[in-house]
């Protein structure tokens, strides 16, 4: 008879495809951003506050920053999870890690939508 034993939380194929989702959408708005800059007239801070004056711009970098936090995210907790073994070690770098993307997230939006 075979013993299974179950670890982990099963995240797999869930956040493997959010994984990806993210990076995509990441890809594509970076395409477009590097686009846009290239459209300006001049690339000054006048152009640069305008760009982000937009509602569109502010609504698509605030998902861009999101996706890249939460594929960080999914990328160093699967790290911590297959080399870090002492739970309380694991739980430690894991707040740590959620702490500070938080904090870059706040520090991202405020640089970027600050006009």
């Amino acid at each position: 008879m075979v013993k299974r034993h179950v670890i982990g939380a099963h995240y797999g194929l869930k956040d493997w495809l959010a994984q990806r989702a993210t990076a995509i959408y990441m890809a594509l708005f970076t395409l477009v951003f590097v686009a846009s800059l290239f459209c300006l007239p001049e690339f000054n801070y006048q152009t640069w506050a305008g760009l982000f004056s937009s509602a569109w711009v502010r609504f698509f970098s605030f998902l861009f920053i999101v996706s890249l936090c939460y594929h960080a995210w999914i990328g160093m907790r699967d790290i911590w999870m297959d080399y870090v073994k002492a739970a309380g070690l694991r739980l430690a770098l894991h707040l740590i890690v959620l702490f500070l993307l938080v904090g870059y997230a706040g520090w991202a939006v405020r640089i970027l939508w600050r006009l």
